[in-house]
């Protein structure tokens, strides 16, 4: 009985053939011609173009087919046919990670360019602090107080602009946030220490009349951050996934990753204690109390 993992092999005519397809398409890609390829690699331009000619079947060796792939940018698994991706591991890395320079808070115009994007799929997001497109502009010129690089109006027109996107409800927007947040803007504590009152309460007050009023287009999710955490993070619906850490935003763009991303959002809404649909009276509950 043969064996179901048996390496399948591939006759030397076949590979020859597609690898002199890939190296015709990488050449092309690259506007590189023969005599330029044979300087690159160190070989006669004779043999490029035996190499290049459809009425044989030559392989070059491992050298030049190493030389070959280097020169033009591609990895040499896929000029003979072991792979479908074209880039090299370490292009096919930078590709699936990127690091895009961030401001103090994700209300840049990178993130809108995200938004802007995945326009028509779910976006899901863990924010830093407080959601952007629910913050009043008292609570945005607070923040961005004595802050060197992005002006409190600048802060203001981003956050308009991610309201903007909510209100046109193109996409579902789904947030998870530690519970504790809320709280602590009630307070005026942690992050929220110094921020007046009267803010503070319009603040509440805005979160919860837009998650009332948007639901369930916009699905907040309340978390204990005594027993889950998570980073700030975002996902563009399929398209890309980022996580910020300060002055960077880590991106994602490989399936797999993005995989790992909305299953460990998932895991914080399924464990949320406090359910999107009751996010508004558990705000105003808060505001309750506050007295």
């Amino acid at each position: 009985m043969q064996n179901s993992d048996t390496f399948t092999k591939v006759d030397k005519r076949d590979r020859a053939i597609l690898f002199r397809e890939r190296l015709a398409t990488a050449m092309s890609t690259a506007e590189m011609n023969q005599s330029a390829l044979a300087r690159a690699t160190g070989v006669n331009r004779s043999t490029i173009a035996q190499i290049l000619d459809p009425e044989t079947a030559r392989l070059p060796n491992a050298q030049l087919c190493a030389d070959a792939a280097a020169a033009l940018g591609v990895s040499t698994d896929w000029l003979l046919g072991l792979t479908e991706r074209p880039e090299r591991p370490g292009d096919a890395i930078a590709a699936a990670v990127q690091m895009t320079e961030a401001a103090r808070t994700p209300a840049d115009d990178q993130l809108l360019e995200w938004y802007r994007e995945a326009a028509g799929y779910k976006i899901r997001h863990v924010p830093a602090s407080l959601p952007d497109m629910l913050k009043t502009e008292d609570f945005i010129a607070w923040e961005y107080a004595g802050f060197i690089g992005k002006t409190e109006d600048q802060a203001i027109s981003a956050a308009e602009k991610l309201e903007s996107i909510l209100r046109s409800r193109v996409s579902d927007h789904e947030i998870a946030m530690p519970a504790h947040q809320l709280q602590a803007l009630a307070e005026g504590t942690g992050y929220f220490t110094g921020l007046p009152e009267p803010v503070r309460r319009a603040q509440l007050e805005k979160f919860a009349a837009m998650t009332r009023e948007y639901y369930p287009t916009l699905r907040v999710f309340l978390f204990d951050s005594r027993r889950l955490y998570s980073a700030p993070m975002a996902l563009f619906g399929p398209l890309v996934g980022t996580l910020y850490v300060g002055r960077f935003y880590l991106a994602f763009r490989e399936s797999t990753r993005l995989r790992s991303l909305t299953d460990h959002f998932d895991w914080l809404v399924r464990e949320a204690e406090v359910d999107a649909r009751d996010v508004a009276d558990h705000i105003e509950g808060i505001l309750a109390r506050m007295g």
